[in-house]
């Protein structure tokens, strides 16, 4: 029964999960494969996907940087402590769907939880999505509005199909660092795949397919982006 136990507690820990500390970095656990996303855009500016550049070494637990002062990002050196950084979680508790209001197409539906926006860019491309999916039936639109939505890192944006059924991408567990080179500046942590994320009193919040999490400290919806590195002009 003992050998039992500890074989329980080392599969437990061996699972994704990330920790908000208080006032401190992102630790993650669980051999998270952490890597460099980077928006592509066309010769117009318009976002045409992602692309995957520095793969980082796995490692079974590792801090991630949350004030954004860190000197050896994306990792943490502790500059937190001598920064003074508030990190206090101000994020709602309140699950996805009882915050986005429903767009109703005729072969679509879009929900959109407006403040979880991280700035990404892919939901304007071809018009926007808002006007893409009040369109009458078009497979060719249909097919973009599914894209775009499922390009959003942040999970604002979820489309579904007629029988409602959630269209979400295929995300292993993993980490992105959002890199957004025409801004000019690092983007997000892009956390996929279902990773719990528990906040710094112990609650877990929502647990979703896709979610942005603030890395330059600003946010005001924290632990979460709310786009403020382009306001603040976040680099790496």
């Amino acid at each position: 029964m003992a050998n039992k136990q500890t074989n329980d507690g080392n599969a437990r820990s061996k699972k994704p999960r990330i920790k908000v500390t208080k006032n401190g970095p992102y630790l993650v656990s669980g051999g998270v494969p952490l890597t460099e996303q980077l928006i592509c855009v066309d010769a117009h500016g318009e976002c045409t996907g992602w692309q995957e550049e520095k793969v980082y070494p796995v490692t079974e637990t590792y801090a991630l940087c949350r004030c954004g002062q860190s000197k050896t990002k994306p990792f943490c050196d502790g500059a937190h402590l001598k920064t003074g950084f508030d990190g206090a979680e101000t994020a709602t508790r309140q699950q996805y769907l009882d915050r986005a209001r429903n767009i109703a197409g005729p072969t679509l539906r879009l929900t959109d939880a407006e403040g979880l926006c991280a700035s990404a860019g892919f939901c304007q491309r071809a018009g926007s999505i808002w006007k893409l999916v009040e369109r009458p039936d078009d497979p060719e639109a249909t097919k973009e509005i599914t894209r775009q939505a499922c390009e959003c890192p942040s999970g604002r944006l979820v489309v579904w199909d007629r029988e409602g059924r959630a269209i979400e991408p295929d995300l292993p567990p993993s980490i992105g660092l959002v890199l957004d080179p025409d801004a000019g500046m690092t983007g997000p942590l892009w956390v996929r795949g279902g990773i719990p994320i528990e906040s710094a009193d112990g609650a877990i919040y929502e647990i979703r397919n896709r979610v942005t999490l603030c890395r330059c400290g600003k946010s005001s919806n924290k632990p979460f982006c709310d786009g403020s590195h382009l306001e603040n002009e976040s680099r790496v």
